[in-house]
């Protein structure tokens, strides 16, 4: 089969999705992979982010850390410098491999009992001296917590992990709060007693004093003396109810965790706050609305109590009418956060249907809504590719809300966008957390994290935040800069390969949702591999393709390439109904990237007119004063020049004013810039600053032509954006490479 006929074959295959003849291979069973990812076999081999670690009541570096930071943070602390030092450093990172190695294989549990397995493997061998030394060593962690790897369970678990701190340090911040209120008010009820006709009774007077001392005193005696006319008054009736109302309220409120050591007041037990589904979280916070209102008011009236600010007349028709109204953002702020996560699969669900609804309504509730699909079949057209990342598509539409923040990312990222997830959880309105994890049985021979980043660096699930509390323009609260290479369609990355001649060769390769697709085998109907023999200048690379116009793409097949388990290059041509996915898929790309400030077609096109009006200002600026200096070197009219004049010797710009530093005419053999079109870029006083200067209007001039070389008027020349230096002829005959010199200043004569 000759070279066309092998092409008309792709073509078609291209077109319709279907080989014909024998040339083209399917790629089921190739194991198959984007030959950018052929450098990561094995991951357990590699330090990077993952496993992670859900730190319990963290000292320092925060609640999420890498296993990788947390080993770091035991080699400071136990690893000396010297012989010794580095043998244990050694120790400690093969210790390290071996729990990543562990995690990968599905072990679960804490650092310390992951340290303790860990090292056991090392004892057992015929050297028992390193594992003693690693079951030491372990003692030094000051990080401890559940590991996890970059798997189907991560988003949740650290979605919770951090909602869990947040509301620790609410419920902290609560009982301090509350538990001084108590204490004054406590101190005002027993002050009162104290000096009320019960309080002075000779069994209370006992009472209040320790069993050692009772002996002592004559209580009765100390009674009579106490009981004297206006000595006293009983604390007022109405104060006395309030404030025990409110010690009671505060006592047995249950929307926050009685502290550690501390008797529960009521058997209910705290509120739950962490959901299922949308509807169960707004049923809670509906039926509990009435004691968020009661706590709230009862802060308030215990405040203005424990100040003695109080005013019945004045305070009791305010706080008769208080009300969900009297709430604001800041009030809520106070109380625990609501936490939903909907689990894969469920965000069609019945009670999950109001999702959108809860997010626009500005109740303090968290969700977190997982995606496992990135890629469809159309449910309208047969055989064709829809984006069903429901979970992107809520996320693109949320971000329209006003005071919704909102996180989309892949679950590799997470770990990178820790401190957001916590800023998210923390925020005072509601909050979206949109993440990608991946389908939960293997498509692919890529480990979840692979899976989840080339998720994000194929634009197919790209990562940002819409933070309301960062301020009220795009600019401020829209952040794409986690993406790799957010200014560009798609990103690009260096892959060096041996050639057939074991050549090394390096080229530039982008990363497109086409290589994504490549890694899934349930779409490997796409592609089809081409034997090498049978490569030629009509296959260009998806994001080449892509760039080219409709027409210019007829009689061009895109494909991705692709390595085997061996490492063999491979290219896998794609066929249209893919590429049109791949089209969408950077169309929405551009479209985030607008909102993210980048190649914004608004500010473009707002650029390109102050361009040209700035041009054509300066050009008719230029004009004017061409006309003004023909006009001052013509005669004055009926007035005939002197037969014997001599022709006028040029005024060199030296000498002339820097207003008028251009004359009407220059000899061809010197140099000159064109003033008034200069743009006042620098780049050539940068060059030489007694040569070049400014005029008065801050546009160049050549001040002393002999102040430099010929080599720098022409490389002024060169660099000069708007080719207004002229340079001339050379002033000095003697300066070398003048031959080379003056071709390259012919294009500015």
């Amino acid at each position: 089969m000759d070279m066309a006929a092998r092409f008309q074959e792709q073509f078609v295959f291209h077109l319709t999705g279907k080989r014909h003849g024998g040339e083209l291979d399917a790629i089921d069973g190739l194991n198959l992979r984007p030959a950018l990812l052929a450098g990561f076999r094995d991951l357990t081999r590699l330090r990077y982010d993952f496993p992670v670690v859900l730190v319990e009541n963290a000292i320092r570096g925060g609640s999420v850390q890498s296993l990788s930071s947390v080993i770091d943070e035991v080699l400071q602390q136990v690893a000396p410098r010297g012989i010794e030092g580095e043998r244990l450093r050694k120790h400690v990172l093969r210790l390290e491999r071996e729990i990543r190695a562990l995690v990968a294989q599905g072990a679960t549990g804490w650092l310390s009992e992951l340290w303790t397995l860990a090292a056991a493997r090392f004892t057992s061998g015929p050297d028992e001296t390193p594992g003693k030394v690693l079951e030491h060593t372990g003692a030094a962690l000051e990080s401890d917590g559940e590991v996890l790897d970059c798997g189907h369970q991560l988003p949740a678990r650290v979605l919770r992990h951090l909602w869990k701190q947040v509301q620790v340090e609410k419920a902290r911040t609560f009982h301090a709060d509350a538990g001084a209120l108590a204490v004054k008010l406590s101190d005002i009820l027993r002050a009162a007693f104290v000096h009320s006709v019960e309080g002075r009774r000779a069994e209370s007077l006992k009472a209040s004093v320790g069993g050692p001392h009772q002996e002592i005193f004559d209580f009765t005696a100390m009674s009579n003396l106490l009981r004297r006319p206006g000595a006293g008054d009983q604390l007022h009736e109405g104060r006395r109810k309030r404030i025990e109302h409110a010690l009671s309220v505060l006592r047995s409120q249950r929307f926050f965790a009685t502290p550690e050591g501390k008797q529960p007041t009521h058997d209910a037990g705290p509120y739950e706050f962490l959901f299922d589904d949308c509807a169960s979280a707004v049923q809670a916070f509906r039926d509990r609305l009435p004691q968020v209102l009661e706590l709230a008011r009862t802060m308030s009236i215990a405040q203005l109590e424990a100040d003695g600010c109080y005013i019945e007349a004045n305070h009791d028709p305010l706080f008769a009418e208080f009300d969900a109204s009297a709430l604001g953002p800041t009030d809520m702020a106070t109380f625990p956060n609501y936490l939903v996560c909907i689990a894969p699969g469920r965000i069609d669900a019945p009670e999950n249907v109001m999702l959108m609804e809860v997010l626009a309504s500005g109740l303090p509730i968290k969700i977190l809504v997982q995606t496992e699909e990135v890629l469809e079949d159309s449910p309208v057209s047969e055989g064709h590719l829809a984006f069903g990342a429901r979970g992107a598509q809520l996320a693109s539409t949320a971000i329209g809300l006003d005071n919704v923040f909102v996180l989309q990312s892949s679950s590799s990222n997470l770990y990178q966008l820790r401190d957001r997830v916590h800023g998210g959880v923390a925020c005072a309105g509601p909050a979206l957390f949109s993440i990608f994890s991946g389908p939960p049985s293997p498509v692919s021979s890529l480990p979840p994290y692979l899976t989840a980043t080339t998720a994000m660096q194929a634009r197919a699930f790209p990562a940002f935040t819409c933070d309301p509390a960062a301020g009220t323009d795009w600019a401020s609260r829209f952040s794409l800069e986690d993406n790799p290479q957010p200014e560009a369609d798609w990103p690009v990355d260096s892959l060096t390969y041996s050639d057939e001649e074991l050549q090394r060769v390096s080229e530039k390769l982008a990363f497109t949702i086409a290589d994504f697709v490549a890694t899934d085998r349930r779409y490997a109907r796409h592609f089809a591999r081409v034997p090498r023999s049978h490569w030629n200048t009509n296959m260009l690379r998806t994001d080449e393709w892509l760039a080219l116009d409709t027409k210019d793409q007829a009689g061009k097949v895109p494909y991705v390439l692709a390595v085997d388990e061996d490492d063999v290059l491979h290219r896998l041509i794609v066929d249209g109904k893919l590429m049109q996915a791949a089209r969408r898929c950077r169309e929405m790309w551009r479209r985030l990237q607008e909102l993210g400030g980048i190649h914004n077609s608004h500010a473009e096109r707002l650029l390109a007119r102050e361009r040209t009006a700035w041009e054509e200002q300066k050009q008719r600026e230029f004009a004017s004063l061409k006309d003004a200096t023909r006009a001052a070197a013509a005669p004055a009219p009926g007035v005939a020049p002197a037969a014997t004049a001599t022709p006028q010797a040029p005024v060199s710009t030296a000498q002339a004013a820097p207003a008028q530093a251009v004359p009407a005419e220059k000899p061809s053999d010197d140099p000159y810039i064109e003033t008034a079109r200069c743009s006042s870029c620098n780049e050539c006083t940068l060059i030489n600053d007694r040569m070049f200067a400014y005029d008065a209007n801050q546009q160049a001039y050549i001040a002393d032509a002999d102040a430099g070389t010929y080599r720098e008027l022409v490389e002024a020349a060169e660099n000069c954006q708007l080719s207004i230096i002229h340079p001339g002829k050379p002033r000095k005959p003697g300066e070398p490479g003048l031959d080379e010199l003056i071709k390259r200043a012919e294009p500015f004569a």
